[in-house]
């Protein structure tokens, strides 16, 4: 293929994809497969020659459409959704065809300073104070990665750079059981070990209580061990829970550590300034993590990480060989130094056509009917003989069940083989629970009603 096939070849894309979003409804949620089918179809050795790209196409929709779960499909519930507007896959066909790398200022200019244009107007659109600065990370689990291993230097003198971490005091990182697996996976990557991850006790709202963060701390440097930082939760992947955030920031200011915030799903919602009490004190957080591709239609991957001080990341995760120096512009800002890769896309620019493409207000008009239709699915729900609604609405994500864990998980699997709504499961208090979260970009009240709707008649099959 040359640039003038790909001209062609783009614009049957492009119609491809407008008729697929289209037809997006008609399809069910989640590939009716099992492992291996679409495996099966494929040769079992590559090609020798070149292969006509009309057939290279059939093969594509011969295969592919099929064999996936449908993440734009607005009656996808399931996890937290990764939009894609329209405008941000515009941005990302451009993004793709400049096919930049953006590791360094010199290499990539515009997405370099577009980029800290963005960061500056998502901290404008949340509330935070314009002290914070901040980058672009593929997703959270970087993101927060990033920020415990800030912790574990910082906590270290940056000693553990240089020497590794065998002679090392054993460190503490602290966080409720709501917080993401990520947290989890960044504490073992970072060589601090799962045992020191210490889980502290929540409330009856599943909010970290500060006095036993506070008592967990104390206890900790008691017995000769090295508290390095704290992790928060602002809405929970499980079913929603946030910490309370001025409070527990209050305790680890008090004990000199810094404190990381996830807010990756409910971070999108703060656009809309009735729901920023649930964040209240974040002004205070060190380090920040939210998700625009969760909830504000920006395309998978893009998470931004907003940092009160950024020095001690990158002088943790920055490195400068000579052969990723600019000559004459030693303090020029190279957001691969923020990070843990080097090499970077043009994320930004998804970002800023969103932004304008949709608006502030647009935006929060989809997040604040998201909310409202959640809550109305949630009564419907409530008011069907046999359910039980576990966890209230946390801003567009609930949890109920159906009498006991079998019944729960028969209703599931009957529901996501049906394929016209797509739900998952979690475990809340020990007990199996179906997790619904309304965010899909182009999602109805008639698609969110759907939700009870098939519910309802299921129930009535099973």
């Amino acid at each position: 293929m040359d640039h003038e096939e790909l001209r062609n070849w783009s614009k049957r894309a492009a119609d491809w994809a407008a008729d697929y979003h289209a037809s997006l409804r008609d399809r069910p949620v989640r590939a009716p497969l099992v492992p291996g089918e679409v495996a099966a179809r494929l040769p079992v050795a590559p090609p020798e020659a070149a292969e006509p790209m009309e057939t290279i196409w059939a093969d594509f929709e011969r295969i592919v459409p099929g064999g996936m779960t449908h993440w734009q499909h607005p009656r996808f519930f399931a996890y937290f959704p990764a939009n894609a507007s329209p405008a941000s896959m515009l941005a990302e066909q451009l993004a793709n065809a400049m096919a930049a790398q953006a590791m360094l200022w010199q290499t990539s200019p515009a997405a370099t300073e577009i980029e800290q244009g963005m960061i500056g107007w998502l901290a404008q659109a949340l509330g935070l104070p314009a002290a914070f600065t901040g980058t672009i990370h593929d997703s959270a689990t970087t993101a927060t990665l990033s920020a415990v291993l800030t912790m574990r230097e910082k906590a270290l003198d940056w000693q553990g750079l240089a020497e590794g971490l065998s002679s090392s005091p054993r460190l503490r990182i602290y966080a409720s059981a709501e917080t993401h697996s990520s947290v989890d996976k960044a504490v073992r990557i970072a060589g601090i070990g799962q045992a020191n991850l210490v889980k502290v006790p929540t409330d009856a709202s599943l909010s970290m209580k500060p006095d036993a963060l506070a008592g967990a701390i104390a206890a900790d440097r008691a017995a000769g061990m090295m508290p390095a930082g704290v992790v928060l939760c602002a809405g929970g992947t499980s079913v929603g829970a946030f910490d309370r955030i001025a409070d527990c920031i209050a305790v680890a200011q008090g004990e000199g550590l810094p404190v990381h915030v996830d807010a990756a799903w409910a971070g999108s919602a703060m656009i809309c300034p009735e729901f920023r009490a649930l964040w209240a004190g974040i002004e205070q957080a060190g380090s920040i993590i939210f998700n625009p591709h969760k909830w504000l239609g920006v395309q998978f991957d893009c998470a931004v990480q907003f940092l009160r001080d950024p020095g001690p990341q990158v002088r943790t995760l920055g490195l400068r060989p000579s052969y990723l120096e600019t000559a004459g512009r030693e303090e020029i800002v190279n957001f691969n130094e923020w990070t843990v890769p080097l090499g970077r896309r043009f994320r930004a620019l998804k970002l800023w056509f969103t932004l304008r493409a949709y608006g502030l207000d647009g935006l929060r008009a989809r997040i604040r009917n998201h909310v409202a239709w959640a809550r109305e699915a949630c009564d419907r729900l409530r008011a069907m003989p046999g359910i039980e609604i576990v966890t209230e609405p946390s801003l567009s994500l609930f949890t109920f069940r159906l009498g006991s864990d079998t019944a729960t998980e028969r209703l599931l699997q009957r529901i996501n083989d049906d394929g016209r709504i797509y739900l998952t499961q979690t475990r809340h208090r020990g007990a199996y629970v179906i997790r619904v979260q309304v965010g899909q970009f182009d999602c109805t009240h008639a698609d969110v009603m759907a939700i009870p709707a098939v519910v309802a008649e299921l129930m009535r099959e099973i």
